[in-house]
Order: structure tokens, then C-alpha cells, then sequence
């Protein structure tokens, strides 16, 4: 019986756990919370995820890692590489972290994305509006979820509202500026590829927010054959 070790004891680790509890699956998980909500149901190490002597027993007791969401520090997903198979791996976390290096990474993969430019200065903010134009959003590079993080820039006039809102967070978090899409829905597709390469994807699942905040979801998506076929394709691209 195979141990999976997880990064981030939230509600997707929860939701691990119940799913591979009744395929025969141990689960061990690490989160700094204590009251970590997957720790109700699996054996929980509360410990920070930068304290790598702590977490040697932990990777010693499993035989492969993952992490429940993508702001687990990149640098433990590579020291746990050294002791067991972590997957998606550390460079497809440290990628997802960061909104340029996403963006860049399917660009080379030949998917359509919005316009966008790396802002690190105030000046940086003029010449990406000078060339994406408004409306576009200012969001930082990291760490930005659920609407936070972000400023609408309406007109150029806005400008000195969103550098005002988001400018401190740049030396930190970094700063990106994309050009504004105007879209009827929201799509998402989940997939996965196995060790041998074999690929699947679950139903497109259409999406409504709330302030920023997902509200609803809908799978399999209304008007998604279209659009699954471009969804499979680009997962199967990254």
C-alpha cells in the first residue's frame, strides 16, 4: 500500500484523501496550520514548509509528494525531490506560482493568451499601458487569488490609483499588467498525464465568480464541445 505525502492540509487535500482513502492509498500531510482541515482525516505533521529538518520524517514515511495548491514554497517540492517522487514537479509549481513565467510557458506552447508585460517600476507601468493600452489589470505576479491582488485600470487616468493600490508589493511579489478580455464565461478543464504518458481530462466545467470569489460551478459546461476540444488541447500542450 503506497503513502502519498501532500503539501497544504486545505480542502483539496481533504478532498485527496477521501478520493484515494477507498483505492487502497495511505495519505501523510504538512501544513503550518495545526487545525489544518485535511488533518481530520489523515495523519497531520503541523510544521513549517521551509523547515526541512522537520520534514525529513515525513519524506522518509511516503513514497511520492504533492502539494493541495500552488503557493507551496517551490524550493521544498525540489529538496523533496531528493528523497521521493514529487508530482507535478517542482518546476511546474515554481511556473504556476508566477503569472509571467505561466503566461510565457504558453505562449512557447503555441496557446493564445491576453496581452501581457512584466512591471517592476512605476515607469515599467507607463510603457506597458503605452503598448497593451486600458482597460487592462494590474495583478501581482505572486500570491494573487480570489480578486485579491489586483486593480481594474479603467483609463490611463487610473494609472496612479492602481500603482498606488499594488506599487509596494513589487520588489516582493512582482507585477504584471494584462490587457483586459472581454469574455462571456469562464471555462476550466482539469487534467492529468500518467508516468507511461497516457492522458486524461474531465468534463469542461463553466465557472461564475462573485466579487472575484468563485461562487458556482458547472461540469459538464453547457455549450463545451467546442470548447472542450481547445481545453484538451491546450492542457495536453502544457
Amino acid at each position: 500500500m503506497s503513502t502519498l505525502g501532500i503539501l497544504g492540509g486545505g480542502q483539496l487535500a481533504r478532498m485527496m484523501v477521501l478520493a484515494g482513502t477507498p483505492l487502497g492509498v495511505r495519505f501523510r500531510i504538512v501544513d503550518p496550520a495545526a487545525d489544518a482541515c485535511a488533518g481530520q482525516i489523515a495523519p497531520l505533521l503541523a510544521a513549517d514548509w521551509n523547515a526541512l529538518d522537520e520534514l525529513e520524517p515525513f519524506a522518509r514515511g511516503i513514497d511520492a509528494a504533492t502539494f493541495d495548491f500552488e503557493n507551496v514554497p517551490a524550493a521544498t517540492a525540489e529538496w523533496l525531490t531528493a528523497h521521493t517522487r514529487v508530482a507535478p514537479n517542482a518546476l511546474s509549481l515554481a511556473t504556476a506560482q508566477d503569472r509571467v513565467l505561466e503566461k510565457t510557458l504558453f505562449r512557447e506552447c503555441g496557446l493564445p493568451t491576453t496581452e501581457f508585460a512584466d512591471v517592476a517600476t512605476r515607469a515599467d507601468l507607463d510603457a506597458a499601458l503605452a503598448k497593451i493600452g486600458a482597460p487592462a489589470i494590474l495583478k501581482t505576479r505572486r500570491e494573487g487569488y480570489d480578486g485579491k491582488g489586483q486593480f481594474r485600470i479603467k483609463t490611463l487616468a487610473d494609472a496612479d490609483a492602481a500603482w498606488d493600490a499594488l506599487g509596494a508589493q513589487a520588489a516582493t511579489r512582482g507585477l504584471i499588467l494584462e490587457g483586459f478580455v472581454a469574455f462571456d464565461f469562464e471555462a476550466s478543464v482539469d487534467a492529468v498525464r500518467a508516468a507511461e504518458g497516457e492522458f486524461r481530462a474531465w468534463p469542461v466545467t463553466r465557472n461564475w465568480h462573485v466579487d472575484g470569489v468563485l461562487s458556482a460551478s458547472l461540469a459538464p459546461a453547457v455549450r463545451g464541445e467546442t470548447i472542450q476540444k481547445a481545453a484538451f488541447a491546450h492542457a495536453r500542450a502544457i
